[in-house]
């Protein structure tokens, strides 16, 4: 199949030309007609190109169709479906003016409007008071193992525009573990399941199954060097879960946690009476992190609110990066009258509760140039690793520890580049016990992709470990 699109600019006489060629499980994806369709398959197959594609296509040859463009937050799906949509699919119409993009108001959402008057609307299902006030054809959910069976639901009882013969919930997403429950929904029948595989993605193999040179560069390059859970579902597209995962009591979709909104869609902070606590891992090659954490006073409960996962920055860079956030500078100016000069003072104002404690790894030279740089004291975290994980799983077990989503300061591309964990919800799946050489199970979990896993055992630890007070050991 190929979607073309050709028109003549008046002023310069060119054209413009739109090819796209699917094949494999991307071709599938064009002729699926069923209400319900999962497209799944490792990083890098062209599943989300294709279903942009499609939605292209629909858009194109129907009038006053009404198409949708999801993720579970707004910001994420700015970052990596809006890129391929405008740079790769509606490039040559931008050009041409067969689509145009109109910035939203109080009534309606952002959205790409066709000369022919189908739209396609954007919006994340964190905020859906607007984008879902609208009836619609086809609904794109990119990455949708983030999205729960209430999103899903709620979407579904959007589709009934019929400016189409079909109308659809089409969702792509890389595979995760073999319970979670649209693999489930897959199996019983409700949700047609299409796999993509890198043999459909033209710029890592030809069609004679040869890898191209960029190919080579990422299936060799990267995916192959992929270990564990990561190869399994990265590279070669399978549903499983982890094993021996450390943290086997962690529900993403129970644990991750979506904020609460005002009127003006703006985060409804934690009350300023919640002590706030900080704990570092700090790293340069490797991620450093740092995470802000809330307690509620009554029930003990913790909330992970804030983090900076990055590499490739110094511990100054970082110090500065957190201060312009919760101490933002303000700078006032004044007449000196007895010099008779304009001066200026630069200070930082809090806008939110200075931590209780922060709670450091052992680099000295990284405690000392951060509290240098914020004028805060740290404290050496209790390291107890094995008496660290097994409260830090009690408090999992007991509901008393969440993940707010959307945390996330600032996604570190090269982390993505490498498909390495870009946050510390990324790391809980893949975090495993060592085996020995003869299949025991260690008591000390493989020393990979762990540095959010030890920020939020830090932080158990200091609540918890410190005499003991409400540790609790969970058998294995």
């Amino acid at each position: 199949m190929v979607n073309s699109l050709k028109n003549k600019r008046k002023a310069t006489g060119t054209k413009r030309v739109h090819e796209y060629k699917p094949r494999g499980g991307c071709k599938k994806i064009f002729e699926a007609r069923e209400p319900e369709v999962l497209v799944s398959g490792p990083a890098g197959t062209g599943k989300s190109r294709a279903c942009l594609e499609k939605i292209f296509a629909v858009c194109l040859a129907t009038p006053n169709v009404r198409a949708l463009f999801c993720r579970k937050t707004l910001s994420s799906l700015g970052s990596t479906a809006l890129v391929t949509w405008r740079n790769h699919v509606i490039k040559e119409a931008l050009e041409t003016g067969t689509v145009v993009y109109y910035g939203g108001s109080q009534e309606e959402a952002p959205q790409y409007r066709f000369k022919n008057g189908s739209t396609v609307t954007i919006g994340g299902l964190d905020k859906p008071t607007r984008i879902m006030s609208s009836d619609y054809d086809i609904v794109y959910v990119q990455e949708a193992t983030e999205i729960t069976l209430d999103d899903l639901e709620l979407i579904k009882t959007r589709l009934r525009n019929w400016r189409i013969s079909f109308q659809q919930l089409l969702m792509d997403c890389n595979p995760a573990g073999d319970k979670h429950w649209l693999k489930l929904r897959a199996n019983d029948g409700t949700t047609r399941l299409i796999e993509s595989r890198h043999e459909d993605n033209p710029r890592l193999f030809n069609e004679d199954g040869t890898l191209t040179e960029q190919g080579d560069k990422y299936i060799t390059g990267i995916l192959d060097k992929l270990t564990g859970v990561r190869h399994k579902r990265l590279r070669l597209g399978l549903w499983v879960s982890a094993d021996g995962v450390v943290y086997e009591e962690f529900d993403a979709y129970h644990h991750i946690l979506d904020w609460e909104y005002d009127d003006d869609d703006n985060k409804l902070p934690f009350p300023q009476d919640w002590p706030r606590y900080w704990c570092i891992d700090f790293g340069f090659t490797n991620p450093f992190v740092l995470k802000c954490y809330a307690q509620d006073p009554e029930t003990e409960t913790i909330y992970m609110y804030r983090e900076i996962y990055h590499t490739q920055r110094t511990v100054a860079e970082h110090a500065k990066t957190i201060m312009d956030i919760v101490a933002p500078e303000t700078t006032r100016e004044w007449y000196d009258h007895i010099n008779k000069v304009h001066r200026t003072n630069t200070s930082r104002k809090w806008i939110e509760p200075l931590p209780t404690a922060i709670i450091c790894d052992h680099d000295a030279e990284g405690r000392r140039t951060f509290e240098h740089e914020t004028g805060l004291g740290t404290q050496p975290a209790i390291k107890n690793v094995y008496e660290g994980i097994n409260a830090h799983k009690q408090r999992i077990k007991e509901d008393k520890f969440f993940l707010m989503r959307d945390s996330l300061v600032e996604r570190d591309q090269s982390l993505v580049d490498k498909l390495l964990p870009t946050c510390t919800a990324d790391e809980y799946p893949a975090y495993v016990w060592k085996v020995s050489k003869d299949g025991r199970v260690q008591d000390e979990p493989v020393k990979r992709d762990d540095h959010g896993m030890d920020t939020d055992r830090y932080d158990t630890a200091y609540h918890d470990l410190r005499g003991n007070a409400r540790y609790t050991e969970i058998a294995m």
